[in-house]
C-alpha cells in the first residue's frame, strides 16, 4: 500500500503544478491583442439635471469618428426634451426599460417601453426624446461623431 500511495503522490505532484501554472498564464492577457476595461474602471460623469449619467468607452462623440457611449437615465421619470442628433445613433437596451418619443410634443405619458434586449436606430437629424420612469435604464449608444444634440421647441 505504501508503494501505490507513493506512485498517485508521484503522479499527482507534476498534475498540480502544472495546473498552477496554466492558471497563471492564462490570466496574462497580452495589451497589444486586447483591452478591459471592468466594470469599476469605467468612469461615470455625475447624474445630470436631467437625471442621466454617460460613461465614454470608445472614442470622443465631440470629435470625428466611431464611439460608444454607455448612457444611464436614473428611475423617477428623468426625460431629455426633444431634440435631433446630426447623425444615426445605434442603441443597445442592456438593463431595465427606457421610454421613447417622438415629434416636438413632450409628453412622457406617450411613450414606448423598450426593455433589455432591444436594438433602436435614431436617425439623423429625427426628432425624439426618452428616458427612465420607475427604473434605471442603461443603455449603449454608438454612432459616428460628433455626436451633438440639437433642442427643438416644443408643441
Amino acid at each position: 500500500m505504501k508503494i501505490t500511495n507513493r506512485l498517485w503522490r508521484f503522479l499527482l505532484m507534476p498534475l498540480a503544478l502544472a495546473g498552477m501554472l496554466s492558471m497563471s498564464s492564462a490570466a496574462e492577457l497580452n495589451p497589444a491583442a486586447i483591452t478591459i476595461k471592468m466594470p469599476d474602471n469605467i468612469p461615470w460623469s455625475p447624474v445630470d439635471a436631467r437625471g442621466a449619467q454617460s460613461a465614454v468607452v470608445v472614442g470622443d462623440p465631440t470629435k470625428p469618428g466611431f464611439y460608444m457611449v454607455y448612457n444611464k437615465w436614473t428611475k423617477g421619470n428623468h426625460f431629455s426634451r426633444p431634440h435631433f442628433h446630426p447623425n444615426d445613433r445605434y442603441i443597445v437596451v442592456l438593463q431595465g426599460t427606457w421610454w421613447v418619443g417622438t415629434g416636438p410634443h413632450f409628453d412622457p405619458a406617450e411613450t414606448k417601453a423598450i426593455p433589455a434586449g432591444s436594438f433602436v436606430t435614431h436617425f439623423g437629424k429625427q426628432v425624439h426624446w426618452d428616458g427612465a420612469k420607475d427604473e434605471d435604464a442603461v443603455l449603449l449608444i454608438m454612432g459616428e461623431g460628433p455626436g451633438s444634440s440639437t433642442l427643438v421647441k416644443e408643441e
